[in-house]
């Protein structure tokens, strides 16, 4: 009865305009009350749901985004890209989708990946013909690439809590299928951009050479290498390599670009401050009612009711896809690591699954949902930037979330898109 409430308030908040964060902070705070546990208990968790280590290093990834926006590093990936890619309908869509791959190997953070390419491209795609709501779903889709594309702060999180999984073996693991997610991002881009018409309005325009746009893009390009080099060979822990791409993109900006000023990096603090803000605002609420429905037992029987249906090894993994991504419609990603890692986890190791592997499926159903309304954080971000609302998207994100299960389909019918490279690494 109460969880019940619970959702029913959730949802009716939700549908009378109010913050996704606040709807579920209250919507938990109502649980607690009903259950008559203290109310302390809801501050606990707002404290609680961001005092996580691996959150340290977000405000450090939003503000990567930042960095790489304001010294123009974004901008010059875009203008490679679209020197390889070229003009043409669909054209800028998969930039803005092979720029957040490159950006997924600096910043590890979706938001913040969508907003640094939103910034770069939204003006861009807006004068190519492209209409908001696609803008925005195309943004936050390839942003959510990024939660597979070392660094990962997911997968940190699934490597602590699964002592067995390392940390550079699951960074290995999910480089491949961030790559294949992107790519099949792309495709429904495309095909929608040519029956719509999207793009292609500024075909006429000069664009820069193909060596040109590389060797204004090179240092760029080179940041991930930095970045995962450093990690592989030990220079830096995955939370440091967030500062150390926030100093590395300075230094482009402040000493190679020259195109930073001290009065831009008060406002890149600024600003980073308030998506971190916005960011963690969300989690922490979420937190509450994270806690709300596991006190409840809500989450729990259900997954327990997913391994007794003996659907058999695909069956199985058919139905958890369909739930988590439901699940990650309300919930961030670590609230739901830390409510069903432990109880899947086991249900991995009856049929055999591989840690690793099963990790990266986790992960890329998560992914899904980080553009999925109605939390869809990466969608929050891409609209703000585009200024359109989240439902507008829905027609087109429904087309890149099919997109997405394909890919999370083939990495699950062939398991080596993943676990090759650990192996060849000696992970």
């Amino acid at each position: 009865m109460t969880g019940s409430l619970m959702f029913l308030v959730f949802v009716a908040m939700l549908l009378g305009g109010v913050p996704i964060g606040i709807s579920l902070g209250l919507a938990g705070t109502l649980a607690v009350l009903m259950m008559g546990t203290d109310l302390v208990a809801v501050a606990t968790n707002v404290y609680t749901g961001i005092a996580k280590y691996p959150l340290i290093a977000l405000p450090m990834f939003v503000l990567v985004g930042s960095v790489f926006d304001r010294s123009g590093v974004a901008l010059r990936l875009v203008r490679f890209a679209s020197a390889l890619v070229g003009a043409g309908r669909g054209a800028l869509g998969s930039v803005s989708v092979l720029v957040a791959m490159v950006i997924g190997g600096i910043s590890g953070s979706g938001p913040a990946t969508s907003a640094a390419v939103g910034k770069v491209v939204t003006n861009s795609m807006l004068r190519d013909g492209y209409p908001r709501s696609f803008i925005a779903a195309t943004v936050g889709a390839a942003a959510a690439t990024d939660i597979l594309i070392p660094p990962s702060i997911a997968f940190i999180i699934y490597a602590v809590m699964v002592p067995t999984v390392s940390v550079p073996a699951i960074f290995a693991a999910g480089l491949f299928p961030g790559i294949l997610a992107g790519l099949a991002i792309i495709v429904p881009i495309v095909v929608i951009s040519m029956v719509k018409n999207f793009g292609g309005k500024t075909r006429g325009e000069a664009r820069p050479s193909i060596w040109q746009a590389f060797k204004d893009a090179f240092w760029g390009l080179l940041a991930p290498l930095v970045i995962l080099g450093g990690m592989r060979v030990g220079a830096f822990t995955p939370t440091e390599a967030a500062v150390v791409a926030v100093f590395y993109g300075l230094a482009i900006g402040f000493f190679i670009y020259k195109t930073l000023t001290l009065k831009d990096l008060y406002e890149m603090l600024v600003e980073a401050g308030e998506l971190s803000a916005i960011i963690l605002i969300v989690v922490a609420l979420a937190s509450v009612f994270a806690w709300s429905t596991s006190t409840l037992g809500i989450v729990q029987p259900i997954a327990q009711a997913i391994v007794g249906l003996g659907l058999g090894e695909y069956g199985t993994i058919g139905l958890l896809m369909i739930v988590l991504i439901v699940i990650g419609m309300f919930l961030d990603g670590v609230s739901i690591y830390l409510i069903l890692v432990p109880i899947l986890v086991p249900v991995a190791n009856a049929f055999g699954w591989d840690l690793v592997w099963f990790g990266v499926l986790l992960t890329m159903k998560v992914a899904i949902g980080q553009f999925t309304p109605p939390l869809a954080v990466n969608l929050m971000v891409s609209c703000k930037i585009a200024e359109t609302s989240m439902e507008s998207t829905i027609p087109w994100v429904v087309w890149l979330i099919l997109a997405m299960f394909v890919s999370l389909a083939l990495v699950v019918a062939f398991p080596p898109i993943a676990l090759w490279l650990p192996e060849v690494l000696g992970y």
